[in-house]
């Protein structure tokens, strides 16, 4: 985009597990974290040549490996009963907010964690 001189977007994929630690986690919460300050240091350098840098910051996301890993009840209810809306996210969910934050009605969004994990780091 810079060699070109076009303006656009780029959105990372974080996670909710960057802004709170999960037990048994250390590496994958560490490098969203990690993630979270990329897109953060992305978007101040390359903010001036009109390039928006922003990260989603999904819940558990039931895609075929997310079904797999958090379809046991007994497992998945310590992390369900977590969130107030009471889900897992799906694709969609995270689809609309990457679409969303690549369009132009995002236009002076940039830096930003964008978090869809139904409520999690709130409780």
């Amino acid at each position: 985009m810079i060699a070109q001189g076009v303006p656009g977007a780029i959105v990372n994929v974080s996670s909710q597990a960057s802004q709170r630690a999960l037990r048994d986690h250390a590496v994958y919460c560490s490098t969203k974290s990690a993630l979270d300050m990329l897109t953060k240091v992305m978007a101040l350098e390359l903010g001036p040549h009109k390039i928006r840098v922003n990260t989603v910051n999904p819940t558990v996301v039931m895609t075929d490996m997310g079904r797999i890993n958090w379809s046991d009840p007994q497992k998945s209810a310590a992390m369900i009963n977590r969130i107030p809306l009471g889900k897992f996210a799906e694709v969609d969910d995270v689809v609309n907010s990457i679409l969303f934050l690549l369009s132009d009605r995002s236009a002076m969004t940039t830096g930003s964690s964008l978090v869809v994990d139904g409520g999690f780091l709130v409780s």
